[in-house]
């Protein structure tokens, strides 16, 4: 990625990635820094850490392989919080989100997230916590608009994704520039690409919100690169300023 006239990669950083866990046999990974684990939900609500974090679905490789392809200096550490149903609870994002913090994550991904109002302050006081220790918290949006969390919530940064969005740019929506009652939950969000690029140049079998919020998270990371001690916010405040400015015609896709 460029920026301020230089080249970054995402060197020193790391990436966490809450999803479905990583094949690291893919091709498109063949050169990164791969480790990780798997997390479940006991009887008791208890949080079980597993070695195993094999991808039985493939949307996190894919979701992995895009964060590589901006990013491909950065470490990735994959968290499998869903199965090959791709799965999943609330408790689990909050944990995946937790452990990423914990273990270093300067970016956390989520391409993923819930209508669920009742998890939001629980999602919402693990993303301030993973803040205050320095991430910037990525998450995918509604395809369609509509409620989702943790993208919805003010500690993270929301990504929708648009057809006509080129992978190697970004949009932002403005809530000063982009009422609410004009875009609804549009408003406040990033917009960049969302189709999965294979090495041939072909689309992959993923699009839409979660593989923008990939594409994102590689960019963060460059930025965390480049802006050596900054926080998450000022991070965060750099992408916005970087991102171009939506035409009319451009929304959810």
């Amino acid at each position: 990625m460029r920026f301020r006239g230089q080249e970054f990669s995402g060197k020193g950083q790391t990436i966490a990635i809450v999803d479905s866990g990583v094949d690291v046999r893919d091709p498109r990974l063949a050169n990164a820094d791969v480790s990780g684990m798997g997390i479940s939900m006991s009887a008791t609500a208890h949080v079980l850490i597993a070695g195993d974090y094999a991808d039985e679905n493939g949307h996190g490789t894919e979701i992995a392989a895009a964060i590589h392809s901006i990013a491909p200096d950065a470490k990735l550490l994959c968290i499998k919080i869903m199965d090959a149903r791709l799965r999943t609870s609330a408790d689990l994002m909050a944990a995946g989100i937790e452990l990423g913090a914990r273990n270093g994550a300067g970016v956390i991904n989520l391409s993923l997230g819930t209508p669920n109002m009742g998890k939001a302050l629980l999602l919402r006081d693990c993303c301030a916590l993973a803040v205050e220790q320095g991430a910037v918290v990525l998450a995918a949006a509604h395809p369609k608009g509509e409620r989702a969390y943790p993208a919805d919530l003010p500690e993270t940064v929301g990504v929708a994704s648009h057809p006509d969005c080129p992978v190697e740019k970004y949009y932002y929506f403005a809530p000063h520039r982009f009422p609410a009652k004009q875009w609804g939950a549009l408003t406040g969000k990033f917009l960049t690409h969302g189709n999965a690029i294979l090495p041939d140049g072909t689309r992959g079998g993923y699009r839409g919100s979660g593989l923008a919020t990939a594409y994102l998270s590689g960019r963060a990371a460059c930025l965390r690169e480049a802006l050596v001690g900054e926080g998450a916010q000022q991070v965060i405040e750099v992408l916005r300023q970087s991102a171009l400015t939506p035409v009319p015609e451009i929304g959810y896709a």
